[in-house]
């Protein structure tokens, strides 16, 4: 599970690492304590310099962006940063978080929300609950509509788990190659724009014989598609629909842009990894991007719980998750071994230096590296030559691997198998 976790940094290309932060994906000291910035694809990069009054023409964005964050508190680069539809999180204490409007806002929810809508019988796919025959998700179409990590990790398992899953894309978002190809085997993809009438014509007959639709969007953000769960309920009854985002579904930062380097930093994971106050220590890390692959985990085992309960009580159902969710679920946790005497002790840096920090890549550096090799695979990709984390499951005579590599991203039609 530990390789797993770290997957992206275990990936090789013909031998060659991929991925990789932005130089300005990093933690900046602010005038009052510090800020997580996130730069990894090309509009929040520009976003984040508008906001701080960059220039593109700037010979070296970084020193410019750096010395602009420290004229400033963390919570005006963070509005500022917002504002402009970039992203951004001032890093707070875990007591900082309970405080803030969204903590409080999730502070009562679990750690997985599941809704039921109506009590239709399913007439799609292949009814066949979980585990009856064969792998547990064989038959089941899912509708892949998430990017980044979370998403993909949860989708791409329920692929290893036999379901049919297709990833669709609008053709103009940009994704990073090395995210797609970590989170891509047994997947296929395909492009399609939902402005377009032909391409939505495609879309709603996928729509229409999928059992289970994915979304990694923010609350809203796919309303105007007639794709909010109530929406795919009232066209699809007896649809199963998964939702994650990165601040929770309800609260005023639930349509705000995040990622789980900018959770763990408002949310008090980043400080608690630490091991101190944020205003005198750098900010730490978790060893992996954790809310990030927990999270889609658990999108995969929703579902699944999801398509039984379809089967024993009939109706639409709803499962709702997000980084936030699972970030406030692990500090509680953190909190009661606190609270019985256990040891929290910080398992990341404790230096006082105010230089960036960008070691989310890495994880804390006296945490001991992973030997992955007993859990990595070489294939041949459309690509080239992958070498990649298998998967963590293991069922009895089950496959040992994805049922294919990854696909080129859009390169397969819009049709269910």
């Amino acid at each position: 599970m530990a390789a797993a976790f770290t997957s992206e940094r275990h990936l090789r290309l013909d031998g060659r690492p991929q991925g990789g932060m932005d130089p300005l994906s990093a933690f900046l000291p602010a005038a009052d304590g510090w800020v997580r910035l996130h730069g990894n694809y090309p509009h929040h990069r520009a976003r984040l310099r508008a906001a701080l009054g960059i220039a593109d023409t700037t010979a070296d964005p970084t020193a410019a962006v750096t010395a602009a964050v420290a004229t400033l508190t963390a919570a005006e680069v963070e509005d500022r940063v917002v504002a402009h539809g970039g992203v951004a999180a001032a890093v707070r204490d875990p007591a900082g978080w309970e405080r803030h409007p969204q903590g409080r806002a999730l502070a009562g929810l679990p750690l997985m929300r599941m809704q039921r809508w109506g009590d239709e019988q399913a007439s799609r796919g292949s009814r066949r609950p979980p585990g009856e025959t064969g792998l547990p998700a064989a038959g089941i179409r899912v509708l892949d509509l998430t990017r980044v990590i979370a998403g993909p990790v949860g989708t791409r398992t329920l692929a290893f788990l036999g379901a049919d899953v297709l990833r669709v894309d609008s053709p103009r978002l940009p994704e990073i190659p090395a995210q797609h190809l970590d989170t891509g085997p047994g997947k296929r993809s395909t492009f399609l724009d939902l402005g377009h009438p032909t391409d939505r014509r495609m879309f709603e007959e996928l729509v229409a014989s999928a059992d289970v639709v994915v979304t990694g969007y923010r609350p809203g953000a796919l309303d105007r598609f007639g794709l909010s769960p109530q929406a795919l309920h009232e066209r699809h009854p007896g649809i199963v629909v998964a939702t994650l985002n990165a601040w929770g579904p309800t609260g005023p930062w639930a349509r705000r842009r995040g990622f789980d380097s900018l959770v763990q930093a408002a949310t008090g994971i980043a400080t608690t990894e630490a091991g101190g106050d944020p205003g005198s220590i750098r900010p730490g890390v978790l060893p992996a991007q954790a809310l990030d692959h927990a999270t889609g985990y658990l999108t995969a085992a929703a579902v699944l719980r999801a398509l039984t309960l379809r089967h024993r009580e009939s109706g639409s159902w709803h499962a709702q998750l997000s980084l936030a969710q699972t970030a406030t679920w692990l500090l509680a946790r953190a909190k009661a071994g606190e609270d019985a005497g256990g040891s929290t002790a910080a398992a990341g840096t404790t230096d006082t230096s105010t230089k960036a920090s960008t070691d989310t890549l890495t994880g804390p550096a006296d945490v001991r590296p992973v030997d992955a090799t007993p859990w990595l695979d070489t294939i041949d990709s459309d690509a080239g030559r992958l070498t990649y984390v298998l998967p963590p499951l293991r069922l009895d005579g089950g496959p040992r691997t994805w049922s294919h590599p990854p696909r080129s991203l859009g390169a397969s039609s819009s049709t269910w198998l």
